[in-house]
């Protein structure tokens, strides 16, 4: 038996179903409070040393952070080809607004302290505000568009069209995910700055994690309902090979309304995640309130891992779905790499996703404590 035949395609494909929804919740959990922070920057920072305490925060840790990011894009490109074709064609405005905001962290991080002007750094302070609050509100928005379906269509020689545009992504129910993002990155990086600050800015993170903490569950159970009640969903019709050829016009698919919601009428179990994403941000809230940061970072996490996971179970098998041609829709089942690249690339995996974990690990260790106001005054012991 040749090796990679040990695991079956259709195992295969669901295992990295499930990896790239971990890498998603990886990325969220990490660079979500170097988000977060970041869009807080303005509000709970208001002397220069304050803002210095809060960049102080994150400036260690934040490329760590981003490295979630980068192995869920390869993740994407190397096991789900198409999906990463029609995503980063189809949003590549979107994207590239991303970018920009990303790219203006780093420099922000290295110029703002290279003069000692106010209106310089104020400047730089509001650019890290962009870099973390336009990502996460995108991030939202991009959810939200891929619940309701992507104009995308496939021709049968498999060349890929995308018929939207960047301003129909900026729908109503889009920017509403858009917004639960933006709360629960607030949400995160609020709670991660009472752990490592102290004083003023603690207080003011603390108040503001409260709001966001509530916010995030008020707008993901609004989100939710009109999930249920407004937005159309889609449903395969028939069978569908699950170890088929990587094809998605072999299928048939139609629109339908809470179609969403089908996968946990089928398995009451499942229920159980979009529940992580109502009361976790609310038992963060609470420790917030009593002065419970640890608690806070994790139970927002929770919440955090919840809500991101729940977009994958309610559309499962579904990864894509097309609203202009519904059965041209990517699923887990008919838009993955090769039996034998898959199998490669989980070996690979199991390799080095345990030294990325300790690496990350160690690093959070090391840099564990809060974040010391004198030290910056000192100009001794922080980098920024």
């Amino acid at each position: 038996m040749i090796l990679h035949e040990l695991i079956s395609y259709d195992v295969l494909r669901l295992i990295w179903w499930a990896l790239l929804g971990v890498l998603l919740i990886g990325f969220a959990l990490t660079d979500g409070f170097d988000l977060g922070t970041g869009t807080l920057l303005p509000f709970v920072a208001h002397s220069d040393v304050e803002r210095r305490v809060v960049i102080n925060t994150i400036g260690p840790v934040w490329e760590g952070n981003q490295v979630w990011l980068i192995l869920g894009g390869g993740a994407i490109f190397a096991a789900w080809p198409q999906l990463y074709a029609v995503s980063f064609s189809g949003f590549y405005l979107a994207m590239f607004a991303i970018l920009v905001a990303l790219i203006l962290r780093p420099v922000a991080f290295k110029f703002r302290s290279k003069r000692e002007e106010p209106a310089w750094r104020s400047r730089w302070d509001w650019a890290l505000f962009v870099g973390g609050f336009v990502p996460a509100l995108i991030f939202g928005v991009a959810m939200g568009n891929v619940l309701q379906g992507v104009p995308f269509r496939i021709e049968d020689d498999m060349q890929i069209f995308y018929d939207g545009s960047f301003f129909g992504l900026l729908n109503p129910y889009a920017l509403l995910a858009g917004l639960v993002s933006v709360a629960m990155l607030v949400m995160h990086g609020a709670a991660w700055l009472q752990l490592k600050t102290s004083g003023t800015v603690a207080e003011r993170a603390r108040r503001f994690g409260i709001v966001a903490a509530l916010l995030t569950t008020v707008l993901y159970a609004v989100a939710g309902v009109l999930l249920a009640y407004f937005v159309t969903g889609y449903a395969i019709t028939g069978s569908i090979d699950t170890s088929g050829a990587s094809n998605p016009l072999l299928k048939n698919a139609v629109p339908q309304g809470g179609a969403w919601f089908a996968n946990y009428a089928t398995h009451p179990a499942l229920w159980v995640v979009p529940a992580l994403g109502l009361a976790g941000p609310v038992i963060a809230a609470l420790c917030l309130a009593m002065r419970r940061p640890l608690a806070a970072l994790l139970a927002g996490g929770v919440g955090i891992a919840g809500i991101v996971a729940s977009v994958g179970v309610s559309m499962f098998p579904f990864i894509l779905p097309s609203s202009v041609n519904p059965s041209a829709s990517l699923t887990v089942w008919d838009s993955s790499s090769s039996h034998l690249t898959l199998f490669i690339m989980l070996v690979s995996t199991v390799i080095f996703m345990p030294i990325i974990l300790a690496y990350t690990s160690w690093v959070f260790s090391v840099l564990r404590g809060k974040v010391d106001p004198e030290a910056i005054q000192d100009g001794k012991g922080h980098a920024y």
